[in-house]
């Protein structure tokens, strides 16, 4: 890094999460002592496509770390499906003499960061999913925040669904990895989880249901994953669209499975879809602290040029990997941990 090196953009694209902005606290205030001009780039890559920017001092960043989501806005931009957009944001990146960035996001955000790296770009990532789906990393900020919504979710189902003797479905994120349904159902003692990792078996489904209701609970609690799919020969289909990174448009799994439920079994089934509830409000101690342990490791890895990095929690350590080989492969559930879950079931 060279002493005339002294602008750092940083940027949050990708679905929003509770902890984005204890990184960006945590990043501007340790550039600032390190002698950065800090630069915020709104609305992800597309800010950086456009020259969307804002400066980022100590007054801008203070009395945000209990918020959610981003004062520096989101969005699911790729630049690399068009050509001349591409070209805009390396016009941008030499128009703002950005000696760094810093992006923050997922599968989605640092993948485009990896092909920039290789295009000669100086960035650092920082690893951001409540899925927890990120490989090299334990954990991602956001997913501890998720998982006690939706664990709160769960407890608050229990009391109706066993008051109005019904089968109740909550539908929880999770794209390709059932990490919030496995963690959250544990946590909040659901009857049955279902995750992408595994197809569902709407039979066993419905026959788990049935020997509670034989062995005298007349209620049951079914989490499943937005993403989960049915096994090919259920006969069952959901609707999908794409996004701009080809991603399907999640969301609607839980009405299809519960009206099979109720259609199956013949008790009365009711449908919760907590959505972006998930993703909204402030986020937890755990993810304060995760999120501002990031930023500030994130800057250091600048400082020292350790470009093509991405800060990652593993045990207790904060350290640096690859951008490539994070989002190279997803990180699903880990079986054992599944094999616990199913030990409740039914």
């Amino acid at each position: 890094m060279s002493a005339s090196a002294r602008h750092l953009g940083v940027l949050t694209g990708g679905g929003d999460c509770p902890g984005l902005n204890p990184v960006i606290r945590a990043v501007t205030r340790r550039a600032i002592q390190g002698g950065f001009a800090v630069i915020g780039i709104r609305n992800g890559w597309k800010g950086l496509i456009e020259g969307d920017t804002m400066a980022l001092d100590l007054q801008s960043v203070s009395g945000i770390l209990p918020k959610g989501g981003t004062i520096l806005g989101t969005s699911r931009t790729n630049p690399y499906k068009r050509p001349e957009q591409l070209a805009q944001l390396h016009e941008t990146v030499k128009r703002l003499k950005l000696d760094a960035l810093i992006a923050i996001g997922g599968e989605d955000t640092l993948g485009v960061a990896t092909k920039l790296v290789k295009d000669g770009l100086r960035i650092v990532g920082v690893p951001k999913t409540i899925d927890n789906d990120l490989a090299m990393t334990d954990y991602t900020f956001g997913f501890d925040t998720a998982v006690n919504i939706a664990m709160e979710a769960i407890d608050r189902l229990h009391t109706t669904a066993e008051s109005h003797h019904r089968i109740m479905v909550a539908e929880v994120m999770g794209r390709h990895a059932g990490w919030i349904a496995t963690c959250a159902g544990i946590a909040g003692g659901a009857d049955i989880i279902l995750i992408p990792e595994e197809p569902i078996d709407l039979d066993a489904v419905c026959a788990l249901i049935k020997k509670r209701h034989a062995r005298g609970k007349d209620f049951s609690i079914v989490v499943v994953a937005e993403g989960a799919r049915f096994k090919q020969d259920a006969n069952v289909t959901v609707e999908e669209k794409l996004d701009e990174f080809g991603h399907v448009r999640l969301g609607g799994i839980g009405h299809v499975l519960g009206s099979h439920i109720e259609q199956r079994t013949g008790y009365e089934t009711r449908v919760t879809v907590l959505g972006h509830l998930q993703r909204g409000g402030s986020p937890t101690a755990f993810d304060r602290i995760l999120g501002t342990r990031f930023g500030i490791k994130a800057v250091e890895l600048v400082l020292a040029g350790q470009f093509g990095s991405m800060v990652s929690l593993q045990g207790n350590k904060i350290v640096a990997v690859p951008i490539e080989q994070a989002t190279g492969s997803l990180k699903t559930v880990d079986p054992e941990l599944y094999e616990i879950a199913k030990i409740f079931f039914g």
